[in-house]
């Protein structure tokens, strides 16, 4: 059955946090806006609504407080030596710059005119294995984490729409593009309850859908055949991101597809103990001072895996291991201290913003969080002993693979750097550590090193990961109009790209790595430049 919809001066498919930026947007300029989104209305702004809310910004008066020296001269720099941009990929590279140059503008001060607020505090995230990545702290945290920034833009959505001026599709799913006399003129679009579709009449279209990593068989498919793959991946995207708008796109108006390999996902994801759906997974942040191990309980070298470095070589030497999962050895010491998980789900204090209680988790550690996963998940093992922990991961995993004698080897291997004293340690782990705590933010997340059998500091702690997919680092190719752009590199008349479905601009602006950050800011940019472009072009 169909219905004809009457007729709106955009359509926006996909109400994450690209889509509601430039919905807010065209609003405020006065247009009448139709945003379809396939999830149910308490789900509205898709991952922002769960996401940590972490952003990578550029020269903020935050910054400035703490003394760090940045601008968009030195971001870029860091942001092309990490990326490994190539110099002859023209959109990507605007967008980098206009990423460093905008950010503090078109992001932070724009946020804070939205009432949102960041914990005084600039975390130095993505060093770079050699010092290539961030050579300064720029990782912004949302106080309330990403939640507070979609309820509050949500807000603004609605009482920005003056006149009903907006018209909201939930739990629908645009299929197809229309077109008349070679022109975008509006959208087709399914109930995916009934299955009733609808024409969705608009000159303009704005492709808000996210990424293609939420589909496995669209992350196989694209995955570099010179990279090592694991035969089994957890989701931590969603499934709605499968990419079949993009391809759409491409068969049917010339849309162009760029650097679908290049992912950006995490080393350290372990199943959702309450799943929203099939292979959900939760990204833990890896304990620096934890011990990652194989699937034999042997330490991964012979340069040991830290977080904080460089998560896409953290992804790659966990795709390169004998099974599709390692372990990370560590103690309730360092668990209580250095433990968390990506998002606003298992961070209580910041998302409510319960500063007192914060503080407090902080500076004496989150066992609350480390006694919520010894209850909740099975890949989260607790033992006093290294022999009773080993007998426990060879029960999950149903093997004889973790030999305890080697589990205790890999133990005593580490800690005999503390048997003779910090003038002859020599374990790149340890010096890692000893980096990061310099800075004080990270000094106050970062336990001091320390043997792991160290007397008071257990019991020991074992948790079963598996590389977890996340985000595409390429998307539809995009001018800095947000304008999605046929083979030719001519824009496609009517048509838009913002957000993780359009690369996060360009088709690719973070190259093959992020900066860590950088995906929050990128929907916010990519969707004011289309809104303007829109409300400029009338």
């Amino acid at each position: 059955m169909q219905h004809a919809e009457g007729p709106a001066d955009l359509v926006i498919a996909g109400g994450g946090l690209a889509g509601l930026v430039t919905a807010l947007e065209a609003l405020r300029a006065g247009l009448r806006v139709t945003l379809v989104d396939r999830d149910t209305p308490e789900r509205l702004g898709g991952l922002a609504l769960w996401a940590f809310g972490g952003m990578a910004l550029v020269g903020t008066p935050l910054q400035a407080r703490l003394k760090i020296p940045d601008t968009p001269e030195v971001a870029l720099r860091d942001w092309l030596r990490f990326g490994e941009l190539d110099p002859g990929d023209t959109h990507p590279l605007q967008w980098a710059r206009h990423y460093v140059e905008r950010s503090r503008a078109d992001v932070y001060d724009w946020l804070v005119a939205e009432g949102i607020k960041f914990v005084p505090a600039v975390n130095w995230v993505e060093r770079g294995r050699f010092g290539e990545g961030n050579s300064l702290p720029r990782y912004h945290i949302v106080w309330g984490t990403s939640r507070e920034l979609t309820r509050r833009l949500i807000a603004a959505l609605r009482a920005a729409d003056g006149g009903g001026r907006l018209t909201l599709l939930h739990g629908h799913r645009v299929s197809a593009l229309e077109q008349e006399g070679g022109a975008i003129a509006g959208v087709l679009a399914v109930d995916e309850r009934s299955g009733a579709e609808k024409h969705l009449r608009a000159p303009v279209v704005v492709l808000a859908m996210g990424g293609l990593n939420g589909s496995h068989d669209e992350v196989r498919a694209n995955w570099p055949p010179h990279r090592p793959r694991p035969e089994r991946m957890l989701n931590g995207a969603h499934p709605f991101a499968d990419g079949r708008l993009h391809h759409w796109a491409a068969e049917h108006v010339g849309a162009q597809i760029a650097h679908a390999g290049e992912m950006w996902n995490y080393a350290a994801g372990f199943p959702h103990p309450f799943p929203h759906f099939e292979g959900h997974g939760l990204s833990a942040i890896p304990c620096k001072s934890a011990l990652w191990l194989d699937h034999q309980g042997r330490r991964i070298g012979p340069e040991p895996l830290v977080t904080g470095f460089d998560t896409h070589w953290l992804c790659r030497r966990v795709a390169e291991q004998a099974r599709p999962w390692t372990w990370h050895l560590l103690n309730w010491r360092i668990a209580a201290k250095e433990f968390a998980i990506s998002g606003a789900e298992h961070n209580q204090r910041i998302r409510d913003r319960q500063f007192a209680q914060f503080l407090k988790e902080t500076l004496l550690g989150n066992h609350r969080l480390v006694r919520q996963l010894q209850r909740e998940s099975p890949h989260f093992l607790v033992d006093d002993t290294l022999a009773g922990l080993a007998a426990k991961m060879n029960a999950l995993t149903r093997s004889p693979d973790v030999d305890p004698a080697v589990l205790q080897a890999s133990a005593d291997a580490f800690d005999a750097n503390f048997a003779r004293g910090a003038s002859l340690q020599n374990d790149d782990q340890i010096r890692r550590i000893l980096h990061a705590r310099q800075w004080g933010p990270d000094r106050l997340r970062t336990c001091k090193p320390a043997p792991l059998q160290q007397a008071g500091a257990g019991p020991f702690i074992a948790i079963h990961m598996q590389l977890i997919t996340r985000k595409s680092l390429g998307g539809l190719r995009t001018d800095l109009q947000s304008r999605v752009l046929d083979a030719a590199g001519e824009p496609i008349a009517g048509l838009y790209g913002v957000g993780e479905a359009a690369g996060f601009g360009g088709g690719g602006a973070c190259g093959k790595r992020s900066l860590e950050g950088t995906f929050l800011p990128g929907c916010i940019l990519t969707a004011r430049a289309a809104a303007r472009s829109i409300a400029g072009g009338r």
